[in-house]
């Protein structure tokens, strides 16, 4: 078999793709895990209302927030590709090709500037917090108003409400970067 010359250009289109393969499958994950979270919300609220019982709304917590975080992490990589993609493999690239000063990868800055950019992420911020906070919460809040008199469930549930609220701290510190000249999603 010949000997093949690589090129630099070359190994930087192919780690291009490899970088992009990986966010498509991260963006993909992290769009699923908002469907988990509705089916999961609706499943124990229906068994829940259909035992009568409200403690089993004590499971909501756990899994919003195991699910919230996932959700979050796999948020943060994807903005953290597109970061990569254009601060650092884009301007390697372009010298690589002897194309400075010319835009490489254009998308990965031109979607960007969309006007609508700055109301998109608070509303995904608020549907992120609605998702995984405040349904959690209001299941503790129809828990607690229910007159649950164990106090191991009680105290369980204070650490759960513990949860959750650093589980919407998280999210919001991550949403706040959202400004146009950020480096978020």
């Amino acid at each position: 078999m010949p000997e093949r010359d690589v090129t630099v250009g070359q190994l930087l289109l192919t780690e291009y793709q490899t970088v992009k393969d990986e966010q498509k499958t991260r963006i993909g994950f992290r769009d699923n895990l908002l469907y988990v979270t509705l089916t999961v919300v609706a499943a124990v609220i229906a068994a829940a209302a259909q035992a009568k019982q409200t403690s089993m709304l004590l499971a909501l917590p756990p899994v919003c927030v195991v699910l919230g975080w996932t959700y979050l992490v796999n948020d943060q990589k994807i903005s953290a590709i597109g970061a990569y993609v254009r601060g650092e493999l884009a301007p390697r690239l372009a010298r690589a090709a002897g194309a400075e000063g010319t835009a490489v990868f254009q998308w990965e800055t031109a979607h960007r500037g969309d006007t609508r950019r700055f109301s998109r992420k608070v509303i995904q911020c608020v549907v992120d917090l609605l998702a995984f906070c405040v349904v959690p919460l209001s299941a503790l809040v129809v828990y607690w108003s229910g007159g649950g008199d164990f106090a191991g469930l009680l105290f369980l549930s204070v650490i759960e409400a513990l949860a959750v609220l650093g589980l919407a701290v998280h999210i919001v510190l991550y949403a706040v970067p959202f400004r146009a000249g950020s480096e978020a999603g």
